[in-house]
């Protein structure tokens, strides 16, 4: 199975210009790196341009953020449709930073599902502020977790990219310990099956049992990830890529994590 990444430019660069040339390097390496699969996500005013820009099938396109409306009275937003016109396959949602700013547990439902409907991708993003003795951040994933896919139906789950972004890794020089994302993937597959139930998960892989079917989930990590530690959280962490944030705002970086990915 490929490795998924995806990288989240977040508000970055500063001109069309910039963008083009970082878009232009990643897509070189991109296509260097076998066995990898790279979404770029990067701010909206650049992304009908450079997916129109692009003729390939190694690079899907995401946008960062959507309202889940497809019109109205929503200055400053973007739609799921308008996303879909500018040829992007998918969308983030409920990202640690949107959630910051005040993205609720229910818009998350809204878009996932309103994403859903359109054939787009959404890249739902849980994850915890802090980590306790008492096992807080287990609660705290649940509830995104049941609360993000609370209206989709259990035969589109395949269809949904999970990320978990521990919010106390991001921007820090290490990242989380992999066995511990590995506990954390077992832990977000039983809370899809427990909400779920076989029936749907197994629509990922016909005949196969709860536990193989709760395997075939695609959740991919988010936090401080770059060349040194990707190989590691791939190989031990019960992932299937990462969300790459500031990685991804440097051509050189990003090459440097795909071919660490590469010979994982």
């Amino acid at each position: 199975m490929k490795s998924i990444v995806v990288a989240n430019w977040k508000m970055n660069p500063a001109s069309f210009r910039e963008a083009k040339k970082l878009f232009d390097a990643e897509r070189k390496a991109a296509e260097k790196a076998r066995g990898v699969s790279v979404v770029v996500a990067p701010p909206a005013i650049f992304l009908r341009e450079l997916s129109s820009l692009y003729r390939g099938s190694k690079i899907a396109f995401s946008a960062q953020n959507a309202h889940f409306d497809v019109d109205g009275a929503h200055t400053g937003e973007i739609s799921l449709l308008q996303v879909k016109d500018a040829r992007a396959k998918f969308v983030l949602v409920g990202h640690a930073e949107r959630r910051a700013e005040g993205e609720t547990d229910d818009d998350t439902r809204k878009k996932v599902a309103a994403a859903l409907s359109l054939k787009l991708a959404p890249i739902l993003c849980v994850g915890e502020a802090r980590r306790t003795d008492e096992g807080e951040q287990f609660e705290a994933v649940r509830e995104q977790l049941r609360a993000g896919l609370a209206d989709v139906a259990a035969s589109a789950l395949s269809r949904v990219l999970l990320v978990y972004e521990p919010l106390w890794t991001i921007g820090k020089e290490e990242t989380m310990d992999p066995h511990e994302m590995h506990q954390m993937a077992i832990f977000m597959r039983k809370c899809v099956v427990e909400s779920h139930g076989e029936a749907g998960l197994r629509h990922a892989k016909a005949g196969s049992g709860l536990a193989q079917a709760g395997r075939n989930m695609k959740i991919l990590y988010g936090g401080s990830i770059e060349e040194r530690n990707a190989a590691a959280m791939l190989r031990d962490g019960d992932i299937h890529g990462f969300l790459v944030g500031r990685a991804s705002a440097n051509a050189i970086e990003f090459a440097k994590l795909l071919r660490a990915i590469e010979i994982a």
